[in-house]
């Protein structure tokens, strides 16, 4: 049997990272008995990818060394996960290891699947065929904006949730955007191929974003999903959810957001619910099955978008009711679903959509969020991320 800890956080992203600070904030006595589980190099601040593909930002400030994100008094277990026996309290990792813990935090993200769309991976980075949820080809989203030349620039949005809804359109607004600085907009089609089945789910900001997208001219066909790329001929297959027919794109440049899915040893285990996310209560995130486990972030089973913003309000959510069963009270945090779409609509110009549980907007400011605003845009640029290094990452926010 390998090493016991009180707690085990799976996952060294924004969530397992902020979680763990404000545990350890919340009880010192936990240092050096809370286990950070994860087996990658670099922590990687992904909002701001989306700035990184329209030029107006450099990747290598969203990345930092795992090392230096961890909190002083945890115990970083560089290995990635094999399976949880939850029956048992332990945490098999694929070096063969068990690790035993009292307390479970489930913060394992969501896993991007590139197969998911038949030739994507084979395409991905060359031709026209780019992607910002990857930071290895965030910089080439940029390269393909910008030699663009005229013709139809092509952006998805698949039939999977994915992390930051939002993020399929911002790309596109930047693009398009940058083709009328550029002087090509009247040779370009600009196509946006969702597999929703509007532009946004919370009314007050579909809205918006509807006369963005009339504004823009963009040619949004909704309900329509990518499942290949034919890379030798630039054409895009979709299939129409509603009648599965399908219709080929010609494409000069694509956008394309792979579909994504709970990680595998997430949705083969124990803790999985039907779909495969990891089965917690949505206001306490406790797990439905399992008293001493609970989960947050984009592997959590909850009715919201997975997004960074909804991390820094669930973060706090776990840390207290974890504080308080190990201290033998009862529960009292809980969650009400807040999460944000900061929504770029251009360069300098943004919605910040705020809302929660019920498509109901929750906003922090007191204006009409649902305008286009180019102070929010600075923000998203310029202070979010470092409230996100220097506050929720430290578990002060």
């Amino acid at each position: 049997m390998g090493k016991h800890y009180r707690i085990i956080i799976v996952g060294g992203g924004s969530a397992g990272i902020s979680t763990a600070a404000r545990l350890l904030n919340g009880m010192k006595s936990l240092a050096g008995d809370i286990a950070i589980i994860d087996p990658a190099d670099h922590h990687y601040y992904q909002p701001l990818w989306t700035l990184v593909g329209g030029g107006a930002a450099k990747k290598e400030d969203t990345e930092r060394s795992m090392k230096e994100v961890i909190p002083e008094g945890a115990v970083w277990v560089q290995q990635a996960v094999a399976s949880f026996d939850p029956k048992k309290n332990e945490v098999k990792l694929e070096n063969g290891e068990t690790l035993s813990y009292d307390y479970l935090v489930a913060a394992a993200g969501i896993e991007i699947h590139w197969d998911g769309v038949k030739g994507l991976k084979e395409a991905l980075g060359k031709g026209g065929v780019c992607s910002n949820y990857s930071y290895d080809y965030t910089d080439y989203t940029w390269e393909a904006i910008r030699s663009f030349k005229g013709g139809n620039a092509v952006f998805t949005h698949p039939a999977t949730p994915v992390k930051c809804g939002g993020a399929p359109q911002k790309i596109m607004y930047l693009a398009e955007d940058h083709f009328s600085r550029t002087g090509i907009r009247d040779q370009t089609n600009v196509i946006f191929g969702s597999a929703n089945p509007a532009i946004f789910d919370v009314q007050k900001y579909r809205d918006t974003l509807e006369k963005v997208v009339a504004r823009k001219k963009i040619d949004a066909r909704f309900r329509q999903n990518l499942i290949e790329i034919r890379a030798d001929k630039k054409e895009a297959v979709f299939e129409n959810l509603d009648t599965k027919e399908q219709s080929t794109v010609k494409y000069d440049m694509i956008h394309v957001t792979p579909p994504m899915r709970a990680p595998s040893f997430i949705r083969n285990s124990p803790l999985a619910g039907e779909n495969g996310w990891v089965d917690v209560h949505p206001y306490t995130l406790q797990h439905q099955t399992y008293e001493n486990v609970f989960a947050l972030g984009d592997c959590a089973d909850l009715p919201t978008s997975k997004t960074g913003a909804a991390i820094r309000k669930q973060a706090p959510v776990v840390a207290e009711n974890v504080l308080a069963l190990l201290k033998e009270e009862p529960m009292k945090a809980t969650y009400d679903g807040y999460s944000s779409c900061p929504l770029v609509t251009g360069y300098n110009s943004l919605v910040l959509a705020e809302f929660k549980y019920g498509k109901i907007p929750s906003e922090s400011f007191p204006l009409n969020q649902a305008k286009e605003r180019r102070s929010m845009y600075i923000m998203k640029k310029d202070l979010l991320p470092i409230m996100y290094w220097d506050g929720m990452l430290k578990g002060i926010m």
